[in-house]
């Protein structure tokens, strides 16, 4: 029997989800282009919603500035509304925003949400209702930046203190105030799971 050749592990991807707008407070920006710049620097793979617009396209350009590689995922109806990001590593055109959502959270070994919208807000929740069904086991990051997500938090308090979910949901929920403390926790949690499946 024949021996293979040497084998190329997959680099770890951080699928984020974030505004396609700046939001109001420079931070926003400022917190998506560092965490942009670390993941290119770690070695990783951003994986995002490729829009060139807002905190994506703060963050996508940041990653490809610094020489990382880049996997965004856009649904055909959003391409010119998101200003869809064609000099990315990876360009995939999906057919609609579930399609969108798959690929990325199957493509990615964590999870990092930015401030963001409704959108984001949708990605969030898909991904923190999949992690309580146990669907999956990948970690969330909300970079909470200026305390975008307190009042989140204080949501999701308020729904387990009435009885509608059990105290693990903020468990799986890991907020990071800075782009900094981000860095860390990815580094832990990257090296977690890759030592998992050695």
């Amino acid at each position: 029997m024949p021996r293979s050749g040497p084998t190329t592990e997959p680099k770890p991807s951080v699928c984020v989800y974030c505004g396609s707008r700046a939001g109001a407070n420079p931070a926003f920006a400022r917190e998506a282009e560092a965490l942009g710049r670390t993941i290119a620097a770690e070695g990783w793979q951003l994986v995002y919603g490729a829009g060139d617009i807002g905190l994506m396209g703060a963050v996508a350009r940041a990653a490809q500035e610094a020489g990382g590689d880049t996997f965004g995922v856009i649904p055909l109806h959003l391409l010119e509304r998101e200003v869809g990001k064609h000099d990315l590593s990876r360009f995939v055109v999906t057919e609609t925003m579930h399609e969108r959502k798959k690929v990325m959270f199957m493509n990615a070994q964590a999870i990092v949400v930015l401030p963001g919208g409704a959108g984001s807000l949708d990605e969030l929740f898909e991904v923190l209702t999949w992690r309580q069904l146990g669907l999956h086991d990948k970690p969330i990051f909300l970079l909470d930046t200026a305390g975008y997500w307190q009042p989140l938090l204080a949501l999701l308090r308020h729904v387990i203190d009435h009885g509608f979910a059990d105290e693990s949901v903020l468990g799986y929920l890991t907020p990071v105030a800075s782009s900094d403390d981000l860095a860390r926790a990815l580094r832990a949690a990257l090296s977690a799971r890759t030592a998992v499946t050695e």
